[in-house]
């Protein structure tokens, strides 16, 4: 089985920073691309940042230039970094990564929880 728990998420003011972090755990051959992902209330789920195994990354507009995404293959964790928060970016930010758990498989999609980012004066 694969996990994925997200950790980082609280309460901060409009232009603040906060830093996400989701760590992978159990049967895991290779990890390809990781992502996050966000949905505010009413609001479908969207990309907020990826990155490749070969460490590229991708931005939407919304985000480029505040919110940086990372990797650290070696724990199995991948990092936002997000500055200049907005209260419209209010919402539950999801961790995704594509997993292989053997090798010779392509491997799937895994989702975290969640976690709860409201940004608020």
């Amino acid at each position: 089985q694969v996990q994925l728990v997200e950790s980082g998420g609280g309460l901060v003011q409009p232009g603040g920073s906060l830093r996400l972090s989701c760590a992978a755990s159990g049967t895991i051959f290779s990890i390809n691309a990781m992502g996050w992902y966000r949905q505010a209330p009413g609001k479908q789920r969207e990309l907020v940042a990826a990155i490749t195994s070969g460490d590229s990354t991708n931005y939407p507009d919304s985000v480029k230039g505040r919110f940086t995404i990372s990797r650290d293959n070696a724990k199995r964790k991948v990092y936002l970094q997000m500055n200049s928060l907005k209260p419209e970016e209010t919402a539950v930010y999801y961790c995704n990564a594509h997993i292989a758990t053997h090798e010779g498989w392509y491997g799937m999609d895994y989702w975290g929880s969640g976690t709860l980012v409201t940004v608020s004066s």
